[in-house]
């Protein structure tokens, strides 16, 4: 073992575990979350049918799987009942959405559609064949964000709105709806801080244009045709090559594409990325996304308050 090693097991690890567990405030409130969150697994599978709704289905993309399904049931549910529209949702199989955790699903949206990872794999080998994007597939591969990204655009057309599990609303999303309703520019959350993973210097060389601070893809309207996949080949190995992976990467791919472009912003106020006190326990804002140690509240109680609130 060399020194280095013998640092990130016996140090970096252990200390890095104690931060973490302190900002989710301690093992015991981390043992609340978790008996939280298999309780919100549980009741995703007897969520009560939504009211009959008027108006054209709203089509929204999400990726989802055995790890995530009951937060998608959660987040398309909370939405539905405050846009009091139908929900035709397209959901993306990442390899572990059986026909066990789609049933729930299916149940509560008709409508919704569900693109097994058979045919996601198919449209790659058409679309973004690995002899000429060797960069995405690998990351396709071995860094799931980024599915995101490729499997509700490659090869379509169209504006799509892409959603994160990890959401509830609590009002009427007016800002989404108008959106939807007349999409004409890419659509993008604030985050709660920078966060891209590169170097700002190297992205805005390669993107040609700032990039703008706080962008967040919780919540992402793109045109599927416009996306140049070529070029983002080539900013993936640029990014690689110079400062490596990051788990920020289909963020940061985002906010290059969107850069010196007018945007549709989500408000802050009211599209919330990493809810705090008192917001965490008033819930005025639209919709909170739970990313990082807002997970705590997401689990242990704003789940269940979602499923109340009127």
């Amino acid at each position: 073992m060399t020194p280095g090693q013998f640092l990130l097991r016996f140090y970096h690890t252990p200390v890095n575990r104690l931060r973490d567990s302190l900002r989710n405030g301690g093992p015991w409130q981390e043992r609340r979350t978790e008996a939280g969150r298999r309780a919100m697994e549980d009741s995703a599978r007897t969520l009560p049918p939504l009211p009959p709704a008027a108006g054209q289905p709203l089509e929204l993309h999400l990726l989802t799987g055995r790890r995530f399904w009951y937060q998608t049931a959660f987040c398309l549910w909370t939405l539905a009942r405050h846009t009091g529209r139908p929900l035709a949702p397209v959901i993306y199989d990442d390899g572990t959405l059986t026909a066990e955790w789609q049933a729930p699903l299916a149940s509560l949206f008709p409508a919704a559609r569900f693109v097994a990872r058979a045919e996601t794999e198919a449209r790659l080998d058409q679309c973004l064949p690995a002899a000429r994007f060797p960069i995405l597939r690998e990351r396709w591969l071995n860094y799931p964000n980024i599915r995101k990204l490729t499997d509700p655009h490659l090869g379509r057309t169209g504006w799509k709105l892409v959603l994160d599990s990890d959401l509830l609303f609590f009002h009427r999303p007016q800002f989404l709806l108008a959106w939807l309703a007349a999409p004409d520019r890419p659509l993008h959350a604030v985050d709660c801080e920078t966060s891209y993973g590169y170097a700002r210097p190297l992205m805005n060389r390669l993107a040609g244009a700032p990039v703008a601070d706080l962008v967040n893809v919780g919540l992402t309207g793109l045109e599927s045709a416009a996306i140049d996949w070529e070029q983002l080949e080539h900013w993936t190995r640029e990014l690689h090559a110079r400062e490596g992976t990051s788990y920020y990467l289909e963020q940061a791919l985002i906010a290059m594409m969107v850069a010196g472009r007018p945007c549709a912003v989500a408000p802050a106020a009211d599209y919330v990325t990493l809810p705090r006190m008192p917001e965490v326990h008033d819930c005025r804002a639209v919709m909170h996304h739970y990313v990082a140690h807002s997970k705590r509240w997401y689990f242990q109680r704003n789940w269940s308050r979602a499923m109340a609130t009127p």
